[in-house]
């Protein structure tokens, strides 16, 4: 009896020993790399929840949209083959074309104002008529003046808003709902392609169709806090469109600029005659003549026509 007790006290004082020799260790190893309490990121948790925006690393979801695909020369099928001006459509008009304000309504001429200008693009999903988030940022941030000059310089902004409302009076009655109709099934389809769930939640994309930060959810207060996220994104996109511009440009791809100082982003695939034909980086192909062009475009093509021998 006195023999097993004095045994299960010796154990337990070797059990003992042993955890506390290998505390020791732990703590006194200077070497070791402790965690960050606030995560990988270094932000506290707080400030990375859903409800202040999650930053997303630059391509790190870049299934969820569509990329602006680059056309080979081979894919080019002109309308008519002896017209090949026969549906190409004049840069100018294009380049031209009037701005509906600080917000975009067509995610696709948003995406080519992007890769035009070489800008990334906000998206806001919004439910204008139910979101409080919503009404709080549109009034606290999106109706500040420094707020807008900086975004009008640094983005191209797309709002996709999930309270659908008919604007035109000229239609019927008929046309008005399959119309409101049409648009409620476009704004529900980007939803769905960028998988939206709330409002109001915003994403940053690169000029190429990358989807590069997605931040959600608004609370009254977050105006610079919000901004500060924008910029975040902003500067995570800025070093996207270069890269994904540098790999262009090995391809033929140039800025073109017009005569009012309208730039275009293209490849030049066919010239005949002082006539142009270019092709941009998601395959809208336009034509122009080289007289609309800029001193230093004009100056590019006579070097160019030199160096083939073309008079």
């Amino acid at each position: 009896m006195n023999l097993r007790f004095f045994s299960t006290l010796l154990i337990g004082a070797l059990l003992a020993s042993s955890c506390a020799r290998l505390t020791g260790l732990v703590k006194s190893n200077p070497d070791k790399k402790q965690d960050s309490p606030f995560g990988p990121s270094g932000i506290p948790a707080p400030l990375r929840g859903a409800e202040a925006g999650t930053p997303v690393r630059a391509g790190g979801n870049v299934t969820l949209s569509q990329p602006l695909q680059i056309t080979p020369e081979s894919d080019i099928v002109w309308t008519n083959p002896d017209d090949p001006e026969g549906g190409i459509q004049e840069l100018a008009p294009l380049l031209s074309a009037p701005k509906k304000g600080p917000w975009e309504e067509s995610e696709t001429l948003a995406r080519q104002r992007s890769s035009r200008e070489n800008k990334p693009l906000l998206i806001w999903f919004s439910d204008s008529k139910n979101s409080p988030g919503c009404k709080g940022i549109s009034a606290e941030l999106f109706a500040d003046q420094a707020f807008n000059e900086w975004a009008r310089e640094k983005f191209v902004r797309l709002k996709v808003d999930s309270f659908v409302r008919q604007k035109d009076s000229d239609l019927s009655i008929g046309d008005a709902m399959d119309k409101e109709l049409r648009m409620k099934d476009y704004v529900a389809q980007l939803k769905k392609r960028y998988k939206v769930l709330g409002h109001p939640t915003f994403l940053v994309l690169s000029s190429s169709g990358d989807v590069v930060a997605t931040y959600k959810g608004y609370h009254s207060g977050q105006a610079n806090y919000t901004w500060g996220l924008f910029r975040q994104g902003q500067a995570i996109a800025e070093r996207s469109n270069a890269e994904w511009r540098a790999g262009l440009i090995k391809k033929g791809y140039r800025d073109w600029q017009d005569r009012k100082g309208n730039k275009v982003f293209a490849k030049l695939v066919n010239y005949s005659k002082g006539q142009l034909y270019l092709i941009e980086p998601d395959g809208l192909r336009s034509r122009t003549h080289e007289s609309k062009l800029s001193d230093a475009d004009q100056s590019w093509i006579k070097q160019q026509k030199a160096a083939r021998g073309i008079e």
